[in-house]
């Protein structure tokens, strides 16, 4: 398999990966049709913001499996398009967090304390000490606007630092804000009563431009910092702000376009301190996100669970052994459930019963949907099985109960066509050995592999010597068979036979030619 690398990471990832056994090719700055033929037989990618992971380069990437974005933000990969390939799209959160929240508080001190001006003059000669006065941050309050990773990092260290910390964050509780020691307000309030305002927020639709004219006024004065993501806040909006003396100052680390023009107003402004995006650039936070995206891309490639995956069930990697026989087990359940039901496809239930409901099963439910599609010739793998059942109208439900009646754990996937179902469960036999144990209410024992028959018929002698008959006749052999009935015997019976050989179309018609025969299915898995 192999991975592309098109932007610069650390030698720790690359060697990752070959380490793995991967063919790793590096191609930087490639864009356009280079970088459409260099993703052609691409297995993996590994980019950072300065490649452009567009709706164009998914479909020039049959095999893809893996987006890595070696760093936070993923505004530069179409989430989307990745979702309906069946990509995953990664990011590595924590290997840059301590560098990035580090270098705001850095950004902070020196927009108060005038550093980088005083430094330049001092260079050039002059002593000149009277002409800046700064601020302290003890007393003073943070208004925080986000409160994710780095939001939280940068939080916790001015809050030791003698600040009071105010945050507007729509998506997170007041209990974990007052773990870190903030107040959870609204938006304008943040604002007002923020003397050093700090940005923390992805750039989206939703937070281009959320800070401009109207926003600054509402400050006041203070200090504005931006170590987040160019084009949240208004750059010529804040210049003009700082310029006016509406805010005392401003530190900027990210801008709308990289690298900065001579002419962005913010370079023109004495009182914005300014960084060419520097809120990572430390070796060790270098290492962290080139190993951390290395190892997700390895995850996907090896069909294991990916951490940090934006667009896919993702589990914890401790709970990831116990959960692991499941997400098989799952997906031959809804496998068999999707060839045993005709007519139109349109809800379909994942059920979880005993210990396994302890367990986070996101990963799981998408494996039966996987299941449930893949007969149905749906391109489709745990990545898109969500989107594709939203996009076709179809259901999809998840219940569990720590109650089992008879076993440890079970998985149910029951398929519904509006006026049918079809009825699934399984289990685990000695931890890992995968049984059926239920097929529309037939209790049995079957062991799901290969080529299978399940054929339902009245309960009367010689019919499964019938079957068998039919079967030898056609080169079809037998490797194994459950038997199973709901009642007492002449009622109806259920029937499942692992085979070694395929059941033609032709064979099924000759054995519903026989009246004592209610249904035959053959199954593929």
């Amino acid at each position: 398999m192999k991975v592309l690398v098109t932007d610069p990471i650390a030698d720790a990832g690359l060697d990752r990966l070959r380490e793995a056994g991967y063919e790793v090719e590096t191609a930087y700055d490639v864009e356009g049709d280079a970088l459409l033929e260099a993703i052609s037989d691409a297995n993996g990618l590994i980019v950072r913001s300065g490649t452009e992971v567009t709706a164009e380069v998914f479909d020039a990437a049959p095999d893809l499996v893996i987006v890595g974005r070696a760093g936070i933000g993923v505004d530069n990969i179409d989430i989307d398009a990745a979702t309906e390939h069946g990509v995953i799209v990664a990011n590595a959160p924590e290997g840059n967090v301590r560098a990035a929240a580090e270098h705001t508080v850095a950004m902070g001190f020196a927009a108060a304390r005038s550093i980088p001006q005083a430094h330049a003059r001092l260079k050039n000669g002059e002593w000149a000490k009277s002409d800046y006065l700064g601020n302290e941050v003890n007393g003073k309050t943070l208004g925080v606007v986000g409160l994710g990773r780095v939001g939280q990092e940068v939080a916790k260290k001015f809050h030791a630092l003698g600040m009071d910390i105010v945050a507007y964050d729509p998506y997170i509780g007041e209990e974990r804000a007052e773990q870190l020691g903030a107040e959870l307000v609204k938006f304008d309030e943040c604002l007002s009563r923020a003397d050093f305002l700090t940005v923390h927020t992805p750039l989206t639709p939703e937070t281009e431009g959320l800070i401009s004219t109207d926003e600054l006024e509402t400050m006041g004065s203070g200090y504005l910092i931006n170590c987040a993501r160019g084009g949240v806040v208004d750059e010529a909006a804040l210049a003009e702000a700082v310029d006016a003396g509406v805010l005392d100052g401003a530190a900027v680390d990210v801008f709308a376009d990289e690298p900065v023009s001579p002419d962005n107003p913010l370079l023109s402004v004495d009182d914005v301190v300014v960084t060419p995006h520097l809120g990572a650039s430390t070796s060790a936070a270098q290492e962290n996100v080139a190993v951390s995206t290395a190892d997700q891309v390895v995850a996907a490639l090896r069909e294991e669970p990916v951490m940090n995956a934006l667009n896919a069930p993702s589990v914890d990697e401790s709970a990831f052994p116990r959960i692991r026989p499941y997400i098989e087990l799952a997906e031959t359940a809804g496998k068999i459930a999707a060839q045993l039901l005709e007519g139109r496809l349109g809800e379909v239930e994942v059920s979880y019963h005993g210990d396994i409901a302890a367990e986070d099963l996101e990963l799981v439910t998408a494996s039966a949907l996987k299941g449930v599609f893949t007969p149905l010739e749906w391109q489709v793998n745990a990545v898109n099985a969500p989107q594709i059942a939203k996009e076709r109208g179809i259901e999809v439900t998840e219940s569990k109960s720590r109650q089992s009646e008879d076993f440890q754990s079970l998985v149910t996937v029951t398929v519904r066509n509006g006026d049918e179902e079809m009825t699934i469960s399984g289990t685990l036999f000695a931890g890992d050995d995968p049984r059926i144990v239920r097929i529309n209410g037939y209790r049995l024992d079957a062991i799901p592999h290969g080529q299978m028959l399940v054929a339902r018929n009245y309960d009367k002698p010689g019919v499964i010597g019938f079957i068998g008959t039919v079967l030898g006749e056609n080169d079809v052999n037998i490797a194994g068979m459950f038997n199973a009935r709901r009642a007492k015997a002449g009622g109806e019976a259920l029937t499942v036979y692992n085979l070694d050989d395929e059941v033609t179309e032709e064979v099924r018609e000759k054995l519903l030619g026989d009246d004592r025969i209610i249904d035959v299915a053959a199954i593929t898995l």
